[in-house]
């Protein structure tokens, strides 16, 4: 079980209250991205604190300001940090157990994969681009070629976070597992998903693998969905 600890896009909301809570930009050029660093630490924890329903503990706002171990990327508008995105790249041999089979095993064993830890905005800029101009900036740090041995990006999000799924969805992420009691917040266990995204993922099957990762996704969905309206019903 894990603490709750990077949760994707802010509190869920509809798209209706999204809609209806944002600000039109002119345009996403008028969106700057630097990297964070130390004088960012405060203004980034008043909005992980809005955005997220546990507190970091200062040290993780210390090494996301500072460190370069992590892709610490933020948003900025209006000299205001609107957005932020933080991830890191693991050697696929120390990802935990559960989420190993992202890769096959002989294509992982000298592989780098990305982990995103956590991807907000602002509740008064959703709907705007920022967090899509956010991952595509993470994408295109990840697919150079000096990077060539990072083979996939993963990160794991509360099941019943759906405006994130269908954020992650709409970009081409799959459904890989369902991690039941993965998180405990506030003292209470959430279910939680993890999702990757394939195209990074050159293998001798090409399109048909993609696509057997879709069906495979799409199945565990269902199982997923079918034992969750069983347990209701079993318990009302």
């Amino acid at each position: 079980m894990r603490l709750y600890h990077h949760n994707h896009l802010g509190p869920t909301k509809t798209e209706d209250q999204l809609k209806a809570k944002s600000v039109p930009l002119c345009s996403v050029n008028d969106v700057q991205l630097r990297f964070l660093c130390p004088d960012d630490l405060e203004e980034v924890r008043t909005l992980c604190q809005d955005w997220f329903p546990i507190d970091y503990p200062l040290s993780w706002y210390e090494d996301i300001t500072s460190s370069t171990r992590f892709f610490a990327l933020a948003a900025v508008y209006n000299l205001t940090i609107i957005g932020l995105i933080v991830a890191e790249i693991k050697p696929y041999g120390k990802l935990n157990k559960e989420d190993r089979g992202i890769l096959s095993e002989s294509m992982g064993r000298d592989a780098d994969i990305g982990y995103i830890l956590s991807l907000g905005v602002h509740r008064k800029y959703r709907q705007n681009g920022i967090g899509s101009l956010l991952l595509d900036s993470l994408i295109n740090h990840l697919t150079t070629a000096e990077r060539h041995k990072v083979k996939a990006i993963f990160l794991h999000v509360l099941t019943t976070n759906q405006t994130a799924i269908l954020f992650y969805e709409r970009r081409g992420f799959v459904l890989h597992s369902f991690l039941p009691y993965y998180y405990s917040i506030r003292g209470k266990c959430k279910d939680g998903f993890t999702y990757y995204w394939c195209s990074l993922v050159v293998t001798a099957g090409g399109l048909c693998s993609w696509i057997s990762c879709r069906v495979r996704s799409a199945f565990r969905w269902v199982c997923y969905r079918t034992i969750s309206r069983f347990t209701f019903t079993q318990d009302n």
